[in-house]
């Protein structure tokens, strides 16, 4: 799906440009290496370690519960009345089945806050990769990630790498101007 998209938006493109009189160009870069340089993320990075380690005293508090109450069931079992066994049993069930249910919201909510601080990154990296894309004169910038895009022609591509890094902050111009010579 995506590379019929692209291959519409291009094939777009140059017919809207005149065809092959007009040359079309696109710049492309790795979005999530760029994204993992930004200091949010980092800071994103810090905070969902945090999290996790709060879910997890919570949820090994809860194991230790089922433990503790589980071998106080296994040494009275034998001497327990039948009612209280079933309700000892009945507890142990409902113990084990919340802490399940804890884990799973936990991953829930731990996925859920950790798209919620990367957005003001996304944000800020859309907002370069926008910025650098019309300073270029660029048709679209295309994400590299997980090999999607194998091939661009280099005579119609332009890795803008270096440009939104430079947008952002976090190179300067000089050192970008020596790794292209």
């Amino acid at each position: 799906m995506r590379r019929f998209a692209f291959i519409l938006i291009f094939s777009f493109s140059y017919f809207l440009m005149g065809g092959a009189s007009a040359q079309v160009k696109i710049g492309y870069l790795n979005y999530n290496t760029v994204l993992h340089l930004l200091p949010e993320y980092e800071q994103t990075q810090t905070r969902m370690a945090e999290l996790r380690q709060k879910y997890e005293q919570e949820a090994t508090r809860g194991e230790e519960e089922f433990q503790n109450k589980f071998a106080d069931f296994l040494q009275g079992q034998k001497d327990f009345p039948e009612n209280i066994l079933l309700k000892r049993q009945a507890e142990l069930q409902t113990l084990m089945e919340a802490g399940i249910k804890f884990r799973q919201e936990s991953q829930k909510l731990l996925h859920k806050a950790e798209q919620e601080l990367l957005d003001s990154a996304r944000t800020r990296l859309d907002q370069a990769i926008q910025a650098v894309g019309l300073e270029h004169g660029l048709v679209a910038v295309l994400n590299t990630d997980r090999h999607q895009c194998p091939f661009i022609n280099p005579e119609l591509g332009e890795d803008v790498t270096d440009a939104v890094l430079i947008l952002l902050g976090l190179k300067q111009a000089e050192s970008a101007k020596e790794n292209k010579e």
